[in-house]
């Protein structure tokens, strides 16, 4: 594997609050990273960094060894990493395929035809292709997170970016969002997702970060992360969410 995403020295202020401090990290090709920690200890901060949704003060990133900064080249950088948010975003006013399709024409100049055909293949892939003439507001929480899968990966990302997928679903909507994603990471895509689910992170993440008050305490492997964790801090927040 080689590296797609370098992060080096990042630090991220909100005014004086200093939101991420001195971070470092490499996620490889194919590569399922998954991030844990507290409310306000930077999980999502971070991976916004990664494509600059947040702008960062110190330090650098690089994806697929080209820098993540303000110019021209930073369109052209965002095709190639996808996000899913806590929170859907589909736009209400248009159907499930045109959701899922626009982005392909608009960003990648697909015709529209082309761009239909491949959102129809995408929402078979999650389970969503019997409504794909629906609107967003016709469809559970879940539903509309798969949409939202599908929709990121129409564009076909090398890395696609989650922050927090299943904190606004109802319980039972967890388990068919966390389906798909766990078929999507065998797929071989890179994925860095932050997350409460637990298990996700034990059976589908190469790599488990730890992270409190803008920097990581640790990271490994989900069976030392979760068996044998080796920081204090690490050790007392897995002894408060987990089950003895």
């Amino acid at each position: 594997m080689s590296a797609l995403i370098e992060v080096e020295r990042l630090g991220k202020f909100y005014g004086k609050f200093q939101a991420l401090a001195d971070i470092d990290l490499t996620i490889e090709q194919g590569e399922v990273v998954v991030i844990l920690g507290p409310s306000g200890s930077g999980k999502s901060t971070l991976i916004r960094c990664i494509n600059l949704l947040e702008v960062y003060q110190h330090g650098h990133i690089r994806f697929a060894g080209e820098r993540v900064e303000p110019g021209p080249r930073l369109a052209a950088v965002r095709s190639e990493v996808g996000m899913v948010f806590q929170n859907f975003n589909l736009y209400p006013h248009l159907s499930v395929i045109d959701n899922v399709a626009l982005a392909p024409v608009r960003v990648r100049g697909l015709s529209r035809i082309d761009a239909r055909k491949r959102a129809n293949v995408l929402l078979e892939r999650v389970g969503m292709a019997g409504h794909a003439n629906k609107y967003p507001t016709q469809l559970s929480g879940g539903q509309q997170q798969r949409v939202a899968i599908a929709r990121t990966m129409a564009m076909e990302p090398r890395a696609i970016l989650f922050d927090e997928p299943t904190s606004a679903l109802d319980p039972e909507m967890v388990g068919e969002v966390l389906d798909v994603m766990q078929t999507l990471a065998r797929s071989g895509v890179t994925m860095v997702v932050v997350t409460h689910e637990m298990g996700f992170a034990r059976q589908v993440a190469d790599r488990v970060i730890f992270m409190e008050s803008g920097r990581i305490v640790e990271q490994n492997a989900p069976e030392p992360f979760f068996n044998a964790p080796q920081e204090p801090r690490t050790q007392a927040f897995l002894r408060a969410i987990l089950p003895h």
